[in-house]
């Protein structure tokens, strides 16, 4: 699949909800659906404060020219080999450059995961940054912990399906009072299409896809899911060895 058609399918949703992206989220979804990867769309994407940056060092670190490469794009919200390329040294000065007027007293903290092994992969951001620069650019809207599942990219299996919805059963982070993990069994209604497009094509019952913020945006082979929770993992052991302290405020009001 062409990156920038990929990177429209996973960061439509949230554009769509007004967290992050332009304000033209309509035109996000068209390009996501009908597979037009022109010129409009890569200004789109460059819009997206949030992930361009990530796409941008994933693409330097391995001699990529564009960051809507598809392997970058992969990289970025699933994870491939290519995150092996950024040094945790490049991801720390990325994001201390980024954030460190808003991370204030916390910009130790946050620097601390990169450099200890992080990668510029979506689910550091979430689970890595995210709590403490503000989880969206207006703040917490939501339980700190729900925002967190939300923005995530989880996977999930199809549970029952129709033209606008499905059903899956995937699995949601769980607060312990002093970890995060990821617990299965929960089951959920997610979108599947709006406005009479879809971002992932047909779905049909025992698929395994990739759900973002409510809506599916691509179906996973075992492969791809299992470097999905890899890297999600691999975001967890650093937030829960590192900074535990700080992450119990920022999410126990939501446990």
């Amino acid at each position: 699949m062409p990156g920038p058609i990929l990177f429209a399918r996973f960061a439509y949703p949230p554009n769509a909800l007004g967290y992050c992206g332009p304000a033209d989220h309509r035109a996000m979804l068209e390009h996501a659906a009908t597979g037009s990867a022109d010129r409009e769309l890569y200004e789109l994407a460059a819009g997206f404060a949030g992930a361009w940056p990530y796409l941008q060092l994933i693409a330097g670190s391995a001699g990529v020219a564009d960051p809507l490469d598809a392997d970058v794009v992969e990289a970025y919200w699933i994870g491939n080999r290519l995150l092996g390329r950024c040094e945790p040294r490049w991801l720390a000065a990325s994001v201390d450059e980024r954030f460190a007027l808003r991370l204030g007293t916390d910009r130790e903290t946050v620097t601390s995961l990169a450099a200890m092994g992080g990668v510029p992969h979506h689910s550091f951001h979430v689970i890595c940054v995210s709590p403490w620069v503000g989880l969206l650019r207006a703040g917490f809207t939501d339980a700190p912990l729900t925002t967190m599942d939300q923005c995530r990219i989880r996977t999930g299996f199809v549970l029952t399906a129709d033209d606008a919805a499905a059903t899956v059963a995937t699995d949601r982070l769980a607060w312990d009072g002093e970890r995060l993990s990821v617990q299965h069994g929960a089951v959920e209604v997610v979108h599947a299409s709006a406005a009479g497009y879809d971002l992932a094509g047909p779905i049909a019952i025992g698929d395994r896809v990739a759900i973002h913020w409510g809506w599916i945006c691509d179906r996973l082979d075992a492969h791809r899911a299992g470097r999905l929770a890899e890297f999600t993992a691999r975001s967890l052991r650093a937030v829960n060895a590192s900074a535990r302290p700080k992450l119990a405020g920022a999410v126990a009001s939501s446990a």
